[in-house]
């Protein structure tokens, strides 16, 4: 009896790379550049032809464009390459160690904040350092004894904050208004805020761990401070164990800091797309600025960022007898009349008064009118805290021996730049509100040409917002 056949083994399952080898032109174009950046370089070994296709150099220009937002072969040091490939090739070798996605992220948001610099802001384009090694990083966190969040590294790698305090006091006051944060001026309280090159923010934690040693508040935390005002102090701390940033209260003695971005969109780094908050707070505030929330504004001769908004809802607006009135405010928790009883929270706010146009009353054109008085109701939660009747508008002016209030009675013409008035108000907690009114007089208040007339300030918020700059 005849032995029964053997079962023949099933045929191999065709590699991949043959099945693509039977593919034409753009088919074939199109398999690779949906696979994606890594699979053509492994089919680049399969055969001569998936070579050829994996290293057309159009292929390599998508790449980089899809992977790491990089539109022209340039090596992350600005040096010009023979091909994309290439290009993609030493990208990858400088940041391989972290996610693409997040590379992609991180270097668009360089390029957006330097592109909106060199447009509006130069002067602080220019203090901005060339980014750090990883060495450099790595011998930052041997220093400080912890790791740092991978966005914050990758933040530092594309640019290492701004120049550092020098010891030339003047060179420091000629830089003092460069923060790329910005700042905000009442009285004599100017804040401007200054991202932390890598050294200064090592030799800066240091100190703070040393000085706060003995209180014992901070001491099992991973706290580096990353970013300072360089006039009045303001202090900005990321934690490195729950990627938050905080800012220090007057109160930071006892350990007080406020969280500065929502807690709900920090994702850790074992994450696909890890943020932490230093992250989020620097997108935040590029959004910022290219919406025109908050713009630039000269501070006698010199130009800065202000952290006043410029648009509503937190900036509100009212005419009223072609008087212009805008109005916005600031959370300042680093200012000391928060520890008085009954101000736990201290704002900021700026009046901008103009006539944008003509100063029309009752069909008769007047040349310019004069604020006389104002009116202020100051809210807490739905109870008036605060209601303020008196001439002109209060401004402090310092001098070489003391500080002294002055009144303000501006005069407004017909197509002037803003008359900014700048104040501050305690309230018990957050949130709150202020409104009010100006009395102004047709003309000028020494030769008054009509009767006195009221303008209206619309009511605009006081409350700790979600992101604290």
């Amino acid at each position: 009896m005849a032995a029964p056949p053997r079962p023949q083994p099933e045929p191999e399952p065709e590699p991949p790379a043959a099945g693509l080898e039977a593919l034409e032109g753009l088919a074939l174009d199109t398999v690779i550049a949906k696979a994606g950046a890594r699979q053509a370089a492994a089919l680049a070994c399969a055969s001569t032809r998936l070579r050829d296709a994996a290293g057309d150099d159009a292929l390599w220009r998508r790449f980089c464009a899809d992977d790491l937002a990089l539109h022209a072969p340039l090596a992350p040091d600005g040096r010009t390459l023979p091909s994309f490939k290439d290009a993609y090739k030493v990208w990858l070798e400088s940041f391989g160690m972290y996610p693409l996605p997040l590379v992609r992220r991180v270097k668009i948001f360089w390029s957006s904040l330097k592109s909106w610099l060199s447009e509006n802001f130069p002067e602080a384009l220019k203090t901005l350092n060339k980014g750090v090694s990883e060495a450099q990083i790595q011998s930052a966190e041997d220093d400080l004894g912890f790791k740092l969040p991978l966005p914050t590294k990758l933040l530092y790698r594309f640019c290492n904050g701004q120049l550092p305090l020098s010891e030339h006091h003047c060179e420091n006051m000629r830089m003092a208004h460069l923060g790329i944060i910005g700042g905000y001026v009442f009285y004599d309280h100017l804040i401007n805020v200054h991202l932390s090159p890598l050294e200064q923010i090592v030799e800066e934690t240091k100190e703070f761990y040393r000085e706060f040693y003995d209180q014992g508040v901070f001491n099992m935390t991973n706290l580096i401070i990353v970013a300072t005002s360089w006039y009045r102090p303001k202090t900005f701390f990321l934690n490195c164990s729950d990627d938050q940033l905080y800012v220090g209260t007057i109160n930071l003695q006892d350990g007080e800091m406020l969280p500065c971005v929502p807690k709900s969109l920090i994702r850790p780094t074992n994450t696909d797309m890890p943020q932490d908050g230093l992250l989020l707070w620097l997108e935040e505030h590029l959004r910022r600025l290219q919406n025109g929330m908050i713009k630039t504004r000269m501070l006698k001769t010199s130009r800065y960022i202000s952290l006043f908004p410029e648009a509503s809802p937190s900036c509100t607006s009212a005419m009223t007898n072609c008087v212009k009135v805008r109005a916005s405010a600031v959370f300042a928790p680093e200012h000391p009349e928060s520890r008085r009883p009954g101000a736990k929270c201290l704002y900021a706010y700026s009046i901008r008064l103009s006539v944008p146009e003509a100063c029309m009353l009752g069909g008769v054109y007047y040349s310019s009118c004069q604020l006389y008085s104002r009116h202020w109701i100051i809210r807490w939660r739905d109870r008036v805290v605060s209601d303020v009747n008196g001439e002109g508008v209060i401004g402090k002016v310092c001098g070489k021996q003391e500080e002294h209030s002055i009144n303000y009675y501006p005069l407004l013409t017909p197509g002037q730049e803003e008359f900014v008035y700048e104040s501050c108000t305690p309230l018990p907690d957050s949130p709150g509100s202020v409104e009010g009114s100006f009395t102004f007089v047709p003309g000028m208040l020494s030769r008054p040409e009509g009767k006195p007339f009221e303008v209206t300030v619309a009511p605009f918020p006081l409350e700790i917002p979600e992101y604290i700059f």
